[in-house]
């Protein structure tokens, strides 16, 4: 048998490689960088699961992102199976991007992907809380069909009911794989907080970095992000987790937050970090690997 490849390389190409030795000297030029993207974006070129890692995968690039960061870290560390959730599923857009995403890179990358999306199925209920910015959110918005739903769907599956109560049995009731990625769309404050009950789990339940996606924290070019505060809705959420636990905390991409090409979705990509996970400090490379060649003259 030969060696397994180094995970960060499967799915890609000796070309892919080639590529990203090339990014730092020629194609992260300013005039360069727009019409390569277009080119690898427009013609398909690589693999998929290199494509989600340079955010060139539509529909939604954040979700792909996070599948491959999930879906890398899963097969460094030896995981055979995890699990990928979307909170708040509304018309389903999100949720078959995810599938997609994740039935694709999984596949590429060898390793298994559940996919799990949580919803009441009702549309947002009535709330006059100002942590839930309901000068944007209205009672009634994003309701699901989920019969119709549910005939659209290959593998994912719905979790339906009230977020604090569905969270609570989730682990003892679909006994999935170790969660790798979350995506975040419930809009309210009051609705992200027991989602976020879910990086309170065994360590056995979660990777030990967990890659995510807050939609609703003012990361997009909509007008009303001038509403958004650190003091309500999924910012205030986050911050009032990372002040409740000493050694789970859950913090921003600063990798992607210094990219000179960033995209807006970008400062919605955040990883929980579980500090006591009995895997935090394993590496994420082969054992050949030595970057120390990268820093020489």
């Amino acid at each position: 048998m030969g060696k397994e490849k180094n995970p960060a390389r499967v799915g890609a190409g000796v070309n892919e490689g080639f590529f990203s030795r090339l990014y730092d000297n020629f194609f992260s030029n300013e005039i360069v960088w727009p019409f390569t993207k277009l080119l690898i974006k427009g013609l398909h070129l690589f693999s998929y699961s290199f494509r989600a890692k340079l955010g060139l995968i539509s529909p939604k690039p954040e979700y792909a992102r996070c599948v491959f960061s999930g879906a890398f870290l899963g097969k460094s560390l030896g995981y055979k199976k995890i699990s990928m959730i979307e909170f708040g599923v509304a018309g389903g857009r999100g949720l078959t991007a995810l599938e997609k995403h994740a039935e694709v890179i999984g596949r590429e990358m060898g390793i298994e992907i559940e996919v799990y999306g949580f919803d009441t199925g009702k549309g947002l209920p009535k709330t006059n809380d100002y942590r839930d910015l309901p000068y944007i959110w209205r009672e009634g918005f994003y309701k699901m069909d989920v019969e119709k739903l549910k005939s659209r769907l290959r593998s994912a599956k719905l979790v339906i009911g009230d977020v604090g109560e569905t969270v609570a049995k989730f682990f003892d009731d679909y006994n999935p794989a170790p969660v790798a990625a979350v995506m975040f769309d419930m809009d309210f404050y009051s609705s992200t907080v027991p989602a976020l009950h879910m990086f309170e789990a065994d360590d056995s339940r979660l990777l030990p970095r967990i890659c995510t996606y807050f939609d609703d924290i003012g990361n997009s070019a909509f007008d009303y992000n001038y509403c958004f505060s650190d003091y309500t809705g999924e910012r205030l959420a986050i911050r009032e987790f990372n002040e409740k636990h000493d050694k789970r905390k859950i913090s921003p991409d600063f990798g992607l937050l210094a990219d000179k090409f960033r995209e807006s979705w970008y400062s919605g990509i955040f990883y929980v970090h579980l500090f006591e996970h009995a895997k935090y400090n394993e590496g994420v490379f082969d054992k050949e690997t030595d970057h120390s060649a990268e820093l020489s003259l």
